[in-house]
Parts: structure tokens; sequence; C-alpha cells
């Protein structure tokens, strides 16, 4: 692994915490990388601990690396990782997606805290970041050391994969798409290796790429979130990484979170709002809904005036008691 030690992430570091690079194994060997942020005051009882990652297909210098940097500077010790295939995470072959493997990897990161001396491994809890948020319930649903959850700009990336955006995907053509990613393990059979899909972005905006590409585009493809480890910034996903999703639903067990708390964040104007609105529907008590005004999806990944960091900090300090 090559780990970067230098400064590089999207946001400036903070004064207030400690960094540091580490790396963790999952259950099925792979080596994760993350940033590691400690507060610089603390005293000598263990601390509460978060675990977080998203959105999907980006990295720890993004996104999540702020939320991490963030949640520090309230008070607790947290990790942004890079999800298994991407960033500067180990496994072969690369940029590839599992609804089974990246839930584990949520897991794994509560193994590292849970070993952390400075940290009460009965105070953990997790947050996930778009897609992320997504594999972060299903995680809480058969973990059961993971005491509290926070989601924000919820995708469930299952949902989306086999049914389309707003369920629009018609049996037809779930079937054709599947027809197709099958052909494709032919292709890539032969090869040896598997063939990347189209490109999550394109390098510019065509005109008519509509609001959900140019919103996406105005955080990965520019100074304000573009990292080069991340695939929404430079690259694909591998053609057939649609198929586990389209099989095995990420959410079914929402349910069984509780008594864990819950909290589900979503922007007013997000066209992902649906995916949060449904997994508190799902979801058991003790649960919230919190929809920020005049917020869309994007913005909640790194807009301070919009992210709530102080309702999460009140949220995740009451439950990680």
């Amino acid at each position: 692994m090559n780990l970067t030690e230098e400064w590089d992430k999207t946001f400036p570091p903070s004064s207030k915490v400690e960094h540091k690079k580490v790396t963790f194994k999952n259950r099925y060997g792979i080596t994760l990388a993350a940033d590691l942020y400690i507060p610089n005051e603390h005293g000598t009882q263990p601390l509460p601990a978060l675990a977080i990652s998203g959105p999907f297909g980006a990295v720890k210098e993004q996104s999540s690396g702020l939320y991490a940097q963030t949640m520090a500077e309230r008070g607790f010790v947290t990790i942004a990782f890079d999800p298994s295939f991407t960033g500067e995470s180990t496994g072969e072959p690369r940029d590839v997606a599992s609804p089974d493997i990246n839930t584990e990897d949520f897991s794994a990161a509560v193994d590292f805290l849970g070993l952390q001396p400075l940290i009460d491994r009965q105070r953990i809890g997790i947050i996930g970041i778009c897609g992320f948020g997504g594999m972060g319930l299903s995680a809480a649903a058969v973990d059961k050391r993971i005491k509290a959850v926070v989601t924000t700009s919820m995708y469930d990336m299952s949902r989306v994969m086999a049914n389309g955006l707003n369920d629009s995907m018609t049996k037809a053509q779930r079937s054709q798409a599947l027809e197709q990613l099958s052909q494709q393990r032919w292709v890539d059979a032969e090869h040896g290796t598997p063939a990347s899909g189209p490109r999550i972005l394109p390098e510019k905006l065509r005109g008519n790429d509509g609001a959900i590409a140019e919103e996406f585009f105005a955080y990965y493809r520019t100074p304000r979130g573009y990292h080069k480890h991340s695939l929404n910034s430079n690259g694909a996903w591998t053609a057939t990484t649609p198929l586990s999703f389209m099989n095995l639903p990420l959410l079914t067990h929402i349910n069984e979170i509780s008594p864990r708390p819950v909290l589900l964040i979503a922007g007013e104007n997000a066209h992902s709002r649906y995916f949060s609105e449904d997994a508190y529907k799902a979801a058991a008590e003790p649960k919230e809904l919190l929809i920020i005004k005049d917020a869309n999806h994007v913005d909640l990944y790194d807009r301070l005036d919009k992210i709530p960091f102080d309702k999460i900090s009140d949220f995740l300090s009451t439950h990680l008691k």
C-alpha cells in the first residue's frame, strides 16, 4: 500500500485535532486505508467513536473526511475510510462495489475502533453519506456493536440499481439490463479481467447532462471536491458492479436496528430525498427524519452552512453515553 502522508484533502486541516493514517483488515482479508482523527483536548476517560464513509464512489479525502474531522473537533474519535477496492484501500479487481463487502467495511472499522485504548467500545456509532448511508444502515442491522446511526443524503444503492431512480425501471428494462450484464460476464471471462463501465461523470459538461449530473459535477469535477483517487472525479465502476446490488437488497432488516437510534438527514430539494423518507417509514423507533431547508443532495457533502453538525453532534452525544 502506498499511503499518501502529506495533507491531500479537499478541506483544510484543523488545529483542534490530531490526524493519522491507519490501516485495518475486514473479514475478507482486504486491507482498508483510513484517516484517524483524535481531539487534541481530551481527558483520561475513554471517548466515543465514529466510523464514517461515503459517498458512493468517493474517497476519504472528500466528504467523509470533512465529517470525520468536524466530529473529532466535537469530541469524538473518528475514522474516515476508503471502502474495499477503492482509493488507497486494497482489493482486486479495482473499482468494484459489493453490498455485502461494503457493509462489512463498516463493521471492520468498528473492529479497529474498539481495539484502541482511547475509545470506549460501548460507545461506537457510524455516519454514512450518500450510498454509504445505505451500507451503514445495513451494517447496523446485523452488527449490534453499532450503537447509533446517522445518514446524510442517503442512497439505497441496491434499490436504485434494481429499480432505477424513483423506481422508474420497468420489468422489461430490468430484464434487458440483466441480459446485458450477463453477456458482459462472457466478455470479462474471455479477457480475464473485468471491463470498466461508462465514466461516472464527463470530463466537461455538454449542456444536456441534466440537473443531477450537473449537481454532482459541481462537486466532483471542480476544485470544490475533486480528488485524483475518487472514482466520481475521474473514473468508472466495473461494468458488472450492478449485478449483486440488483439481487441483494440492503435494507431488508432495517427495523432490526431498533432499539438503537437512527437519524436520517436529507435535503429539501434533494433528488434522493425519497430514500431517507422511505427508510424512516421502514425503521422502528427510536428514529428521526430531518429535512434541511433549501438543500440539495450534494449540499450535504460539504456545505458547512447546510450540514447540521450541531444536530448530529447532539444526537450522537445523547445516544453514545
